[in-house]
């Protein structure tokens, strides 16, 4: 089976390699340590922007309202000093041409997916607070996810305080909103899903599970990646089969190669390509 196929590869790779893979709104055909944390790089970034709508639904937050675009935020450790982020390490110079200014939440959260602009993350979160991203997990369903802190915040972090995520609970999050958009659900309005992803659509980093597909399917996704972590989360659109949700989250140097954020990005992309073949067999996992 594909799938025992892929657990002996993996299996015999270093660092800790997270999957899912199954059908929106049914359960798993494959899970590979699904409840292994890891650090969230920009993953967390899906949560944020499922608080951000679930703010303007409940008429606390206009999307459309500019803000004022200003690289100063407080941490999440209580009376550390305040923290920015540092302009060569984000990945979007749109952002960055406005600081000064104003800008509107809706752009603002744009730019956090489909360029994982730090800078816009920390103003999306500044509005919306952290408290309203945990609601957002939990309204996911997700049980070991974890938002303690904006990106960037260095004195949180020495304090322990982090982000942090599972293949599982990742899963939830991008199914919830898959199934959310055809029917009402505990995340948002039909709409307000629909919403959230197309902007996963317009995601502009396609080097792991995006690149595993063939040219032209449609994939609701979002990535992150520090040293010595790579993930992808997404919900893949077929035009032969329902679509279905697949995750890999791995920390570590699973790839074992010179160049490590290159080769487990390949790794993504060969898993995306192993479950794409299998896409018409997605059924749930057997048990007894």
């Amino acid at each position: 089976m594909i799938w025992d196929e892929l657990d002996a590869r993996l299996d015999a790779l270093p660092g800790t390699i997270s999957a899912y893979a199954g059908r929106v709104d049914a359960p798993a055909t494959w899970m590979r340590h699904p409840d292994a944390t890891h650090y969230a790089a920009s993953t967390m970034k899906v949560a944020v922007l499922l608080a951000l709508h679930r703010a303007a639904e409940a008429g606390t937050l206009d999307l459309d309202a500019p803000v004022e675009v200003r690289n100063e935020f407080d941490s999440a450790l209580p009376d550390a000093p305040r923290f920015a982020c540092a302009r060569h390490y984000d990945n979007d110079e749109a952002v960055w041409e406005r600081e000064g200014g104003h800008a509107p939440l809706r752009w603002l959260a744009e730019r956090m997916i489909v360029r994982s602009s730090n800078l816009a993350t920390n103003l999306c979160l500044r509005h919306v607070g952290l408290p309203a991203v945990a609601d957002a997990w939990t309204a996911a369903g997700a049980r070991h996810s974890v938002t303690g802190r904006g990106i960037e915040d260095f004195a949180a972090r020495e304090a322990g305080i982090t982000n942090l995520v599972t293949a599982a609970d990742l899963a939830a999050l991008l199914g919830g909103l898959a199934a959310g958009a055809a029917r009402p659900g505990p995340l948002a309005s039909p709409a307000g899903c629909a919403a959230m992803l197309d902007v996963l659509f317009a995601q502009e980093f396609r080097e792991d599970l995006a690149a595993g597909l063939p040219d032209g399917v449609r994939i609701a996704h979002k990535n992150g990646w520090v040293r010595g972590v790579r993930h992808g989360a997404a919900v893949v659109h077929p035009a032969d089969a329902p679509p279905y949700v697949l995750v890999v989250c791995t920390t570590g140097d699973p790839a074992g190669g010179s160049v490590a954020d290159g080769d487990a990005c390949r790794l993504l992309a060969d898993i995306s390509a192993r479950v794409w073949a299998a896409r018409h067999d997605l059924r749930p996992a057997a048990t007894g």
